[in-house]
């Protein structure tokens, strides 16, 4: 994760596309985006928790696009991201922070109900990813949750994927176990790993809650691993 990302902020959206990944996604972005939006927001609501209460911190946010989407869901949302190319993206109504040192947040103490970080760890050097988890914690209200979401690599699909997206060149994928094992070592208590994108964009339309059947199955395109402060 560092600030090489603003040499692709202009082109991020061409940087990201693949065959595969396109066709999955039906022709952009928005797909995954939303998959992601919806498994956060239907989480919260498992756990009978109101996101209209929560202040929500996305680590390595990009250009806000899952902070976007959660418009009118969230009391406060907020952003931080090593690529000052990527931040000048986002959204205007999203808090948004430059984060010069990969390993330390710019906000507050206790200042999050919940904090994200979206495939952002398969970027961090393996050693540092106890540090910026130690630091999700500092920020994090007792009893808040980190949902850590990556790409699977036990779904060759997303191995195939990751091997020819340029922005993914440095990638070293994580699996659930391991980042578990990240979350204990840094403080934090898992609890649960949710398991996603099966589908295509197409037959999910379709048959999207069969996915609400497989999430325990280690075999979807990404898996979102939770632990609480």
């Amino acid at each position: 994760m560092s600030a090489e990302f603003d040499q692709f902020s202009g082109d991020y959206e061409r940087l990201v596309t693949d065959p595969v990944r396109t066709r999955f996604g039906g022709g952009n972005s928005d797909f995954f985006h939303q998959r992601k939006i919806e498994l956060l927001l239907g989480f919260l609501k498992r756990k009978r928790l109101q996101p209209s209460g929560m202040a929500w911190l996305d680590v390595g946010c990009g250009q806000g696009e899952l902070l976007k989407l959660g418009s009118g869901h969230f009391l406060r949302r907020c952003g931080c991201d090593p690529s000052e190319g990527m931040l000048a993206s986002a959204d205007s109504g999203i808090e948004v922070r430059s984060q010069p040192v990969a390993t330390n947040l710019p906000y507050d103490s206790a200042a999050f109900d919940l904090v994200t970080a979206v495939c952002v760890y398969h970027h961090v050097l393996p050693q540092d990813r106890v540090a910026l988890t130690e630091e999700i914690r500092r920020v994090l209200k007792p009893g808040g949750t980190f949902v850590m979401i990556e790409h699977n690599p036990l779904n060759p699909v997303t191995k195939l994927v990751v091997s020819r997206v340029p922005l993914d060149r440095d990638a070293q994928l994580l699996s659930a176990r391991a980042a578990r094992a990240i979350c204990s070592a840094a403080g934090l208590h898992p609890f649960s790993t949710e398991y996603f994108l099966y589908f295509p964009k197409s037959l999910y339309q379709k048959v999207g809650r069969v996915e609400t059947v497989l999430r325990g199955f280690p075999l979807g395109g990404q898996y979102a691993s939770y632990a609480l402060r």
